[in-house]
């Protein structure tokens, strides 16, 4: 008579793309809806004016009443995000590069950086106004001085961390400190790299709209500063509500990415 194989109960069985989807969205869109629920409700029960905080009723029926408007700002202000997001990129692997390959220019450079970061970036928008004028520049530029520095930090990090006697056997077999840097620095230092970029992705969403705070004729910055002149609340929070969801989006944009550049990282490999 034959046994029957036993069922190896401590592997739990895969958990199908969608199904892990739904169950790392679920929480959120619960949470979501009763927060909404209970925003509605207080605003009606306590009769609170739309002036001070509107309900969630009447920042949708702003949402439709403004659509055409708020989409041509969103597009204007994810233009900006995008591009001042890949300059903040492409200047953060630039310095961090420099930093690692020349040590004298690395140890001038870091403590510049660091001491660059802790300046008031609001401080700097009405500089950049009057250098750049109304236009693209001084959102590029604001971007830039505001989501370089995760993008360095943590390729530097990444870079740093490599296994010291990795370092002595690529030493030992006549290999170039730039051969080190692109072959065994650069490699190592993804994971963290990618890392970075996600937190820049969210700053640069920060960036424009302080950017089109201190002028600017159009975007999402632009019709918040306007609608809180005119005392629409509801246009405030409808343009914030887009605001919101292009940070999301510009997030998950760079996770996916991040899938692409380092499938091989931990965090991605199934069990």
């Amino acid at each position: 008579m034959s046994e029957q194989p036993l069922t190896d109960l401590s592997q739990p069985e895969p958990v199908s793309g969608w199904n892990a989807a739904i169950s790392s969205w679920l929480p959120a869109v619960i949470l979501l809806l009763m927060t909404i629920v209970l925003w509605e409700a207080a605003v009606r029960i306590f009769s609170i004016s739309s002036f001070i905080v509107p309900a969630p009723s009447e920042i949708a029926k702003s949402l439709v009443a403004q659509w055409g408007t708020l989409m041509q700002a969103t597009v204007v202000t994810a233009g900006e995000i995008l591009f001042g997001f890949l300059v903040s990129v492409v200047v953060g692997i630039a310095l961090a590069l420099v930093i690692v390959r020349f040590d004298w220019l690395g140890r001038a450079l870091y403590p510049l950086v660091v001491l660059f970061q802790n300046v008031p970036k609001v401080a700097l928008a009405p500089i950049f106004i009057l250098w750049f004028g109304y236009g693209l520049a001084p959102k590029i530029g604001l971007i830039l001085v505001i989501a370089f520095f995760p993008v360095t930090l943590s390729m530097l990090a990444g870079m740093q961390s490599v296994d010291r006697s990795l370092l002595s056997l690529m030493n030992s077999v006549g290999a170039s400190r730039t051969q080190i840097l692109f072959r065994i620095r650069v490699p190592h230092s993804l994971p963290s790299l990618m890392a970075g970029t996600k937190i820049a992705a969210t700053l640069s969403v920060i960036g424009a709209i302080v950017g089109e705070f201190a002028g600017a004729s159009d975007g999402l910055g632009y019709v918040i500063q306007f609608a809180s002149t005119q005392l629409d609340t509801a246009l405030v929070f409808a343009a914030l509500l887009l605001v919101s969801v292009l940070g999301i989006a510009f997030y998950y944009a760079a996770e996916i990415l991040e899938r692409f550049v380092v499938p091989w990282a931990p965090k991605f490999s199934r069990a």
